[in-house]
Formats: C-alpha cells, structure tokens, sequence
C-alpha cells in the first residue's frame, strides 16, 4: 500500500511497474484517462505502460512524481528490477538447454570437492559450471577452453576425458589467482630450481610445503590440484600472461621419483618453450617439446656425465646408488628412476628405495 507521508512503495515481489500504477490509479480514483490529461501524455502511452507493454523511461518518471506524488527513483528502480527479472528468466531458459553439455563435467567429484554448489535445477547447474569456468556461454568455453585447451596434444593413446581436463586445468588458474608473484624472471627460476633440487633431499611432503613459496619468487605459481576421473594427467604447464606461469601437478604420484621428475619436467617447458601453448604431461609423450623437456629435465636433476661415470663403474648395488644420490645432493628415487627409464636396471629393481607419496600428509 502506498505510504503518502514517505513518498516510496514497497511491492511485495518483482512485477512490471505498470501493475503498481494501476493499484495506485484505483486507491487515488484516476482513471488512465485521468493520468495521461495530468501528464500530457496520449492515453495509448499510459495504456502500454499498465498493460507493460512499454517501458516506463526516466522522463515518465518524472512526470509521476510530480503527479502522483511517488519518487522518480522508485519508479525507475521499479522499471530496472523488472526487466533484470525478466532477462534472468530467459537466461535461466537458455541455460537449462545446455544442461546435457554442463553434465558431460565430471560434476559430482567436483561438488564433492567444494569447487561446485549441489544443485538439481538445470539452468543452476550450467550457471555453477559457466561461473566456475569464468565464461558467459557454452560457445566461449568451446572458443576459450577447447581452442587453447583441451584438445591440447591430441593422440589417439591419449584418451583422457577433455571436460575431465578442461576442469582440472581450470581449477590451476583458479588457486592461482589467490597466489601474490613478482613478474617472471629467468635468472631467478633457475636458482629456485637449483634450491629445489636439492629439497628433493627431504621428505616428499616437505618438498610440495616449500616448493610453491620458492617458484612464486620468480613469477611461477606452483599449484597441486588431485586429478579428476578420466584426467589422466600428471602435470601441466602454461603461461598466465606474459609475466607470469603455472606449474600445475596432479596427485598421481606414488613415488617421490615421479613426482620430481614431473614437476622438473614441467619447469622445462618454461624456460625452453613459447608462452602460447599449453603443456600436459600425460602417459603419452610426444612432440619434440616433450623430449626436450624430458632430457632438460633428466640431465638438469643428473648430469649426463656424472650419470654415465656411474653406470659403467658398474656397481650397481644399493648402498652404490645411496652414495651416488647423496654426492649428488638429490633423492634417492631420483636416480633409480633414472636406473629404470634408461634401462639399466629392471623397472622391478629397487623400487624400495623410492620414498611413497602420501598426499594427504602433503596436501592439507
């Protein structure tokens, strides 16, 4: 009802202006002939805006305050409220026909890790997957997250489940937004790397604690996100911007050995490679950047000289490859799984002298 000592009316829900005039023509016994004589304005006009069938614009507005009393700024919210209802509407329409789309997102283990609301009403569940993907459409997901991302290094041995990954590699980009870095700096990464060499000396847990705070130093964001179903990736690198990069790893590690040499690897692709692609690790490596960065990365952690003394000293015993690591100041694993991938030794040789990975000791 209308307050007249305040000058304001409060609806009880969004409907067009034009509903509020016609309740407060009645309550003051005017007529829609009455308002238009009053305002100067033909009967058609005010017949559109009660029927809402037109817009009630500022001027008119104006005109209503002077008449009947009722603030511009009402009338004009009135307007605005009414019509951002009616655009959500049809964007709620819109999006419950992308449903199908938004479940094709492994949702449930997102939910389940707080990265989405539980939701069962369609247009709510494309809305949490377009909010969480930053984008306003399915189409610029298609354009943004597919275009660069997904189908990234395409390979009929790779079949991890793209809106799998396009989810997880977002999820890097989001907990990287909340990590403060200076610009990147070559120089400065390169002794992070160097230090972090060396931390390959401690506990896995220990190593995933301290290395993030490193890297950001030099511009690079370290994030450890656990992998979705179907994923089916170690790690990813990419740039976020011209100043500043990502170093994504999952938590498929079992083994220190893994771990390091997937996180070296992926650091590989920074220094050596271009900004504008993306960088996965994956149970396929192909592409002559893979290789690089695999031998960058292998002869960074052990020289190649070093490495090749060793082997044809041949003694290959444990206490052997202990020292070795330990000369070299790097983990243990590290140089078995060296041992392993050159094949030296059997793949089932030493596997006890790889430290576990307990990620829910690592990663709290």
């Amino acid at each position: 009802m209308i307050d007249p000592t305040r000058n304001t009316y409060s609806p009880p829900d969004v409907s067009p202006p034009g509903d509020t005039l016609r309740e407060l023509l009645e309550e003051r016994g005017l007529s829609q002939a009455d308002l238009a004589e009053r305002m100067g304005r033909p009967k058609k006009t005010i017949s559109e805006i009660v029927n809402a069938k037109a817009a009630l614009t500022p001027e008119t507005a104006l005109e209503l305050e002077l008449v009947l009393g009722v603030s511009a700024d009402f009338w004009n919210a009135r307007e605005r409220n009414n019509r951002a209802a009616l655009a959500r509407a049809e964007q709620a329409e819109r999006l419950a026909a992308d449903v199908t789309w938004a479940k094709s997102f492994p949702l449930r283990a997102m939910r389940q890790r707080g990265w989405l609301p539980e939701s069962r009403d369609p247009s709510a569940i494309v809305r949490s997957v377009l909010e969480y993907f930053g984008v306003a459409s399915r189409t610029q997901w298609e354009l943004l997250a597919m275009s660069a991302g997904v189908a990234y290094r395409k390979s009929t041995a790779f079949d991890a489940d793209p809106f799998a990954l396009s989810a997880w590699l977002r999820r890097g980009e989001i907990e990287a937004q909340s990590v403060r870095t200076g610009p990147f700096d070559a120089a400065k990464f390169r002794s992070a790397l160097v230090e972090a060499r060396g931390m390959t000396r401690e506990e896995p847990a220990a190593f995933v604690d301290q290395v993030s705070a490193l890297c950001a130093k030099a511009g690079v964001v370290v994030s450890f996100v656990p992998e979705l179903p179907a994923s089916r990736v170690s790690g990813a690198a990419r740039w976020l911007g011209s100043h500043r990069a990502l170093i994504q790893l999952s938590h498929r590690y079992k083994t220190d050995d893994h771990l390091y040499f997937t996180f070296f690897h992926e650091a590989a692709h920074l220094l050596l490679h271009g900004k504008r692609e993306v960088f996965l690790d994956t149970s396929v490596q192909e592409g002559r950047e893979e290789h690089e960065a695999n031998d960058w990365a292998a002869d960074f952690l052990i020289p190649p000289t070093e490495f090749a003394a060793f082997v044809n000293a041949g003694d290959l015993r444990a206490e052997a490859l202990a020292k070795f690591a330990e000369r070299l100041g790097i983990a243990l694993g590290i140089v078995v799984g060296r041992l392993q991938h050159e094949r030296t030794v059997p793949f089932s040789r030493f596997n006890a002298l790889k430290r576990p990975v307990r990620w829910a000791d690592a990663v709290q």
